[in-house]
């Protein structure tokens, strides 16, 4: 009888290990996003023999989570077992993952699997197709951008028609993914007339043009429009809120801006990382629709360029890896710009119609402060930079130049003092600078200001008071998809975070006294808080 007993008993031992070692990782990583890092680390660690053991744990709790068995896949393939990496994968396939995130980008972390079977399949199947995208973006009122991502270098064309199923086509463009590129491109749609639905079509190396969606083209600069754009921050991958991208979608917006913290890498030194972190947010289905109809603007926060509340001062090329990862930032999205030649960072400025928005870059140029360690005494940098000085100069003369109805300043993190207590993180700690630009509308007598931004885990309305001067108000949002959530505050005109939730801000300048109404609604797309504001408010007089 022993002989069962024994290896019975030694079989529950194990079994409890292993739950118990799941219930460890799962308090360790209580956030979704960082359990699937967290073994990704372990792996280009060197460790990632403890990350497969990690990784099965989760796998006993949770037997269908495609993302734990694609982890798998990736820490098994480094130890150079290929047939349980490909198993894994099958797993991974088998549960939902796309076949995009095994064979598109150049930094999967299972270019080792090339020649087995599986991987060899899956790339026959998805060379003639977008792995990632297509994304929309740079909307103007006679063209649009489109980006996509292949499995590998590849020739691709858009074209364009007011027609349903792509029958004569008035636009095409043609480009190439690169590998230098992380095989993407960015085609330029031209010729196009104003205010107009388009049908457009998406074809990889010579294949016949799919349909890929519809985009409306806006008024030209300087036109008067109504505009609805939905904005937010803090999209931390997780699968039962990645819907909130549904639900934005439902609400039609012309427009979607992404102010920061939209992929949470928080490894700057670490490509793998940024790379897998975003290709796992781009190949979800909901998001891959909405940007597909929907143009988008981003900029970064620190989550995005380095970690938690980093500051690293003003130098390019300190520490070395700035740049890199501006070129992580550069080819998973599609913006106007990224800085000027003298100073790179994700700051630039678009216009539709006679609204116009300057995106601000909040980390690049960022200077380092050090807290007061005594009473009284002063921080290192009496007057630190959050912009950096050509990213400030650019700024102000952009907002000098500007002849919009309103003009919209996006920062990554809250522009009023009071949203993270006496935190230095957001313009709190760089009061001068903030007020400066202020003085600067003041002086300029530039009227029509808002300001929107991110940063907080909840949806804010916050209104900043000045001397002899009309109000600025400030719309922040950014709990798109976040678990994690921050407290409502007192001293907003109104806070919210019992849910995920985003911006819906409508502007109408076609009337005599134009309007701007900032709306906040939830992941479930109800409606929780409304303001409308008058331009004629926002005004020296």
């Amino acid at each position: 009888m022993c002989r069962y007993k024994l290896p019975l008993f030694a079989a529950l031992l194990v079994l409890l290990s292993t739950l118990l070692y799941a219930l460890q990782v799962k308090i360790k990583n209580k956030q979704y996003k960082r359990t699937h890092q967290a073994a990704l680390s372990l792996i280009t660690g060197k460790k990632a023999a403890e990350a497969v053991k990690s990784l099965q744990a989760i796998l006993a709790k949770t037997p269908k989570d495609a993302e734990t068995h694609y982890m798998l896949a990736v820490a098994q393939a480094r130890l150079g077992q290929e047939e349980k990496a490909a198993q894994a994968l099958q797993g991974a396939l088998d549960n939902g993952l796309p076949p995009g995130r095994i064979v598109g980008g150049t930094r999967t972390g299972l270019e080792g699997l090339a020649k087995t079977d599986l991987y060899k399949k899956l790339l026959a199947e998805q060379k003639n197709k977008a792995v990632h995208g297509p994304m929309l973006g740079c909307i103007a009122h006679d063209g649009v951008k489109v980006w996509v991502r292949t499995a590998r270098e590849a020739d691709i064309e858009v074209i364009v028609s007011e027609k349903s199923g792509l029958s004569e086509p008035v636009a095409s463009a043609r480009g190439r993914s690169k590998s230098a590129d992380d095989f993407t491109a960015v085609l330029q749609v031209s010729g196009l007339k104003k205010n107009t639905t388009y049908h457009y079509g998406l074809g990889v190396n010579g294949a016949k043009p799919a349909d890929a969606g519809t985009f409306r083209t806006v008024h030209p600069p300087g036109s008067g429009l109504a505009l609805r754009l939905a904005f937010g921050g803090g999209a931390g991958y997780t699968p039962q809120h990645e819907r909130m991208w549904n639900t934005i979608n439902d609400s039609r917006p012309d427009i979607l801006l992404l102010l920061g913290d939209n992929v949470y890498s928080d490894d700057p030194t670490s490509p793998e990382m940024q790379h897998y972190c975003y290709y796992r947010r781009q190949s979800r289905p909901e998001f891959r629709k909405l940007t597909a109809s929907t143009p988008v603007y981003t900029i970064w926060d620190d989550h995005d360029f380095g970690v938690n509340d980093c500051a690293y001062g003003p130098k390019i090329n300190s520490p070395s890896w700035k740049k890199p990862v501006w070129k992580v930032f550069q080819n998973n999205w599609v913006n106007p710009g990224y800085g000027t030649n003298r100073a790179p960072g994700c700051y630039y400025d678009f216009q539709v119609g006679d609204i116009h928005f300057i995106m601000l870059d909040g980390r690049f140029y960022r200077d380092k402060q050090v807290k007061k360690k005594k009473k009284g005494q002063a921080p290192e940098k009496p007057a630190p930079s959050m912009l950096g000085k050509q990213q400030k100069k650019w700024l102000l003369e952009t907002l000098r130049g500007s002849k919009a109805t309103f003009r919209v300043l996006c920062s990554p993190v809250p522009w009023v003092f009071e949203a993270k207590g006496d935190s230095l993180d957001t313009w709190n700690g760089f009061k001068k600078e903030r007020n400066g630009i202020f003085a600067f509308l003041e002086k300029e007598k530039i009227e029509g200001v808002l300001l929107m931004s991110a940063d907080r885990h909840r949806s804010d309305l916050w209104k900043i008071k000045r001397e002899g001067t009309y109000p600025l108000w400030e719309f922040n949002s950014s709990r798109l998809t976040n678990i994690h959530v921050h407290a409502t505050m007192k001293a907003a005109e109104f806070s919210y975070n019992a849910k995920q939730s985003f911006g819906l801000v409508s502007f109408d300048t076609t009337l005599d006294d134009p309007t701007v109404t900032y709306a906040i609604r939830n992941i479930d797309g109800k409606e929780v808080f409304s303001k409308t504001l008058k331009r004629s408010a926002l005004s020296h007089e």
